[in-house]
């Protein structure tokens, strides 16, 4: 009797992989195809894991899907995860794949802008829903108001394209390494005719994607088990698609059920995303974090975050991970 109840639940349950749902900050693209690269390789199963990706957009916040127990690990930039942390949403980076920031503006020389100090007078486009935050401590790092004015800046609120610059709306758009400036170049604009400010080199970079899950889920041995499979196996496919770029983008098109993404663009952006997942075994570098932290704080009267986050990130996790 013993053997067979045994059997049986070999049979059933117990062989059941643990279900992990992860919501992606955009599109499916190779902006995230460590992940797409560990389902489709097995490494999710390999740890007896059963992986859902769920896609974003426009309308998507992760920070929303989370909050509403619609996920249980999502994507953001860390700026939008400190300031929803400081709002009371008690988010925790346990994961950091992504060790440099490909955030950019993106301006038209024609426009007049050369350097940061010319862009008072203009107008530039700004994502929001939580992408602005970088923005907004750049500027105030640079002490130009971002309420027009001759000694200000317009901010356009900027839909996720390259309209603005392409119609002349703005002098400048935000834009990312591995996306859209290359459909500013796509749009048939030579790259003799653009200025790249790239937030890398300005100093005030922010860490973006990172992993993060809710602080109460922590304290669950068997949640954060579960997180050290899921990391550990996420980082494989980073690393798989790091040193296979041109197989992770075809993979990135596989999962994309939309059917909006070429092959070209995705090669470009998986080439460009491999430079920022570089040197990132997904341990958050204290160091990247502080920066992060002291810029967000940098923001004037109308800082992006108003004192020093606690708890806000854990090495608990990435340490079990990479044992």
């Amino acid at each position: 009797m013993g053997a067979t109840l045994a059997s049986t639940l070999l049979a059933g349950g117990a062989l059941a992989a643990d279900e992990v749902t992860l919501q992606l900050k955009w599109v499916t693209q190779a902006q995230f195809a460590g992940y797409y690269v560990a389902l489709e390789k097995g490494f999710y199963t390999e740890e007896d894991l059963d992986v859902t990706i769920k896609p974003g957009g426009p309308d998507i916040a992760p920070t929303q899907v989370i909050a509403g127990g619609g996920a249980d690990v999502v994507i953001d930039w860390m700026p939008s995860a400190l300031a929803a942390r400081e709002k009371g949403l008690p988010l925790v980076n346990i994961a950091q794949p992504f060790k440099s920031s490909g955030m950019m503006l993106t301006c038209l020389k024609e426009s007049g802008v050369a350097t940061p100090e010319d862009f008072p007078g203009h107008t530039l486009g700004v994502w929001f829903y939580g992408n602005e935050y970088p923005f907004l401590s750049w500027m105030a790092h640079l002490g130009i108001p971002t309420e027009g004015g001759t000694d200000g800046v317009e901010v356009l609120k900027q839909g996720f394209n390259v309209d603005p610059l392409l119609q002349k709306q703005a002098a400048c758009i935000s834009t990312m390494t591995y996306n859209e400036y290359w459909q500013v170049i796509d749009a048939g604009i030579s790259p003799d005719d653009l200025i790249t400010f790239k937030y890398e080199d300005q100093g005030v970079a922010t860490l973006e994607d990172g992993l993060y899950v809710m602080e109460a889920n922590l304290a669950d041995e068997a949640f954060k088990d579960k997180m050290v499979r899921f990391v550990k196996a996420s980082m494989k496919g980073w690393k798989y698609a790091e040193e296979n770029p041109d197989e992770a983008a075809e993979i990135v098109l596989e999962y994309d059920e939309t059917g909006a993404q070429t092959e070209t663009h995705q090669k470009r952006m998986m080439g460009e995303v491999a430079k920022l997942t570089a040197g990132s075994d997904g341990s958050l570098d204290e160091a990247d974090y502080q920066r992060t932290v002291d810029t967000l704080l940098a923001g004037g009267s109308d800082p992006v975050i108003t004192k020093a986050p606690e708890g806000a990130w854990t090495h608990e996790i990435t340490d079990a991970a990479l044992k």
